[in-house]
């Protein structure tokens, strides 16, 4: 029990560049809320505990749906508890320091990971880009969260914040699905056919670019916050001169995590 309880694959991500996704949206909403509060840091720990939970919670259902072995449940079940327990207990501060408003946000989350934990139990929840998608939207919640706790208020400006964290994390989901797709090739396949395959990429990060653009024209935002959003288009051209072909998951991973953490910083700058 006491072995299995450290067992790394029980209690920690495996999916390592999966941490920007909440990481990126946290820094960018605390940032730009200005202010760092005591209650910050019940936010940090509590968004930090309320990704970790789901690798071990993942564990339990696997383990009861067959996928795992049964031993690896009473450890799963513990670390369950441990994280959901410290995210209780500091989404419960937030509450007593006048932050309420901030907890619905995570109203959307637990929707959502009851239906992953679903499709879990089903085998049903790999290689779905949609699931992706999804996901991202509900962790960069944590932009608005932080940007509200900064401000002291729930100012309608965190709303823009968690639209463009999340349209950067699905940006970035488009390019990694790409890049698995022409791992596979077995040879550098057709300039028609890269450009079919890469349009929706491609498409995806270039409306990001104008958009940000557009806002920076007409003052909503800052005039050069475009800027964090062109290595994700950059990277996206490149999957079309430069398909991914023969290249190892982990290649892709970090490179997506390089370019994921340099729109991090550019946007923090620029903002």
């Amino acid at each position: 029990m006491i072995s299995r309880f450290w067992q790394r694959s029980i209690f920690w991500p495996s999916d390592h560049g999966s941490w920007v996704f909440v990481a990126s949206p946290l820094l960018i909403g605390l940032v730009a809320g200005g202010t760092w509060r005591t209650t910050s840091s019940y936010l940090v720990v509590a968004a930090i505990c309320g990704f970790l939970v789901r690798q071990p919670i993942t564990t339990a259902v696997k383990a009861l749906s067959g996928r795992r072995s049964r031993d690896d449940l009473p450890a799963a079940l513990l670390w369950t508890a441990l994280y959901a327990s410290i995210a209780l207990i500091l989404m419960l501060g937030l509450h007593l320091r006048g932050y309420t408003y901030v907890l619905f946000l995570a109203i959307p989350g637990m929707l959502f990971f009851t239906w992953y934990l679903y499709l879990v139990s089903r085998r049903e929840e790999r290689g779905k880009i949609q699931m992706g998608l999804l996901g991202t939207a509900v962790l960069a919640l944590v932009a608005p969260a932080g940007y509200w706790i900064g401000k002291g208020a729930p100012e309608p400006l965190g709303w823009l914040l968690w639209a463009l964290a999340w349209a950067q994390s699905a940006a970035s989901l488009f390019c990694v699905y790409l890049r698995l797709r022409q791992r596979i090739l077995t040879a550098s396949p057709e300039r028609h056919r890269l450009l079919k395959m890469a349009m929706p990429a491609f498409t995806f990060c270039s409306v990001n670019l104008s958009g940000v653009l557009l806002l920076g024209v007409t003052e909503v935002t800052a005039k050069w916050l475009f800027v964090a959003f062109l290595p994700q288009w950059l990277e996206a051209l490149s999957c079309i001169s430069h398909p991914a072909t023969g290249w190892k998951p982990t290649r892709i991973g970090y490179r997506q995590l390089g370019i994921s953490t340099l729109f991090t910083l550019l946007f923090v700058l620029m903002w």
